[in-house]
């Protein structure tokens, strides 16, 4: 588990000319890679692994992983802007699947005590701002910010806080960690995580799908035989897995 900083890219390697940093800067743990991505410019919980069939599993929307963002936007959001992000918006020609979104309470933002983005954001006086907290099952290419903006809200600062292993126990989150800090996952999350990937439990999934349809949110398909059974390659270390620089599996940020 690692809170990736601000200007790291979610990769082991550095991209010649770039001006931000990689993975390689603050992990020296060999042969992992990210399940999943964040842009340079977000923050937030990245979970790293050796195992291609457990980054598969967490980054195919066909799981419906929900990934929790707190995201601090320009204006101030309206009961419709939010009833906009929940049922879905069109961004670049796609229908985003429905979300789950709010306005957080200044005592969360207290009690969550968030460090200030280094560099800060740059603050305008006459412009309000405000935190959503916004939950999504999908990663399009810089979808969160893409759909803010579509409801007029600007994104300043985007930090991913948790991910729901859906097993019904709690999300993985980004207790104990500061930013540019990393753990192992502890005796309980591992045996979650190894969890995931045993043939009932895949089984048990797909049936309750198929059976209970009104069970999941609309536009969250159970996942297809050629879906499960797909090859579970390891991508390497280049840690674009899990949607790259266009996809939409564990992005979004």
């Amino acid at each position: 588990m690692f809170h990736k900083p601000y200007g790291v890219l979610s990769q082991f390697t550095p991209e010649p000319g770039s001006r931000w940093g990689c993975l390689a800067d603050h992990i020296s743990v060999p042969e992992i890679y990210a399940a999943g991505r964040l842009d340079a410019d977000s923050e937030g919980l990245l979970v790293l692994t050796d195992n291609g069939r457990l980054q598969h599993r967490l980054t195919d929307p066909a799981w419906g992983h929900w990934r929790r963002y707190w995201v601090q936007v320009e204006g101030s959001p309206t009961a419709e802007s939010l009833e906009a992000l929940r049922q879905g918006l069109l961004i670049q020609g796609h229908v985003t699947l429905q979300a789950r979104a709010r306005t957080l309470e200044p005592a969360e933002l207290e009690a969550a005590a968030i460090a200030e983005r280094q560099p800060p954001i740059r603050h305008r006086l006459q412009v309000p701002t405000a935190w959503l907290e916004l939950e999504l099952r999908e990663g399009r290419n810089r979808q969160v910010r893409r759909m803010t903006a579509a409801v007029g809200l600007p994104t300043l600062r985007l930090i991913r806080v948790a991910i729901d292993l859906m097993d019904g126990g709690v999300p993985l989150g980004l207790v104990g960690l500061a930013p540019g800090q990393w753990r192992l996952a502890d005796g309980e999350e591992t045996q979650r995580l190894a969890a995931l990937l045993a043939p009932a439990a895949r089984a048990a999934r797909r049936q309750a799908s198929s059976s209970n349809p009104e069970q999941r949110i609309a536009g969250d398909p159970a996942p297809s035989r050629r879906q499960a059974n797909r090859p579970s390659n390891s991508p390497g270390r280049g840690g674009r897995a899990g949607g790259g620089k266009s996809g939409r599996a564990g992005g979004g940020g």
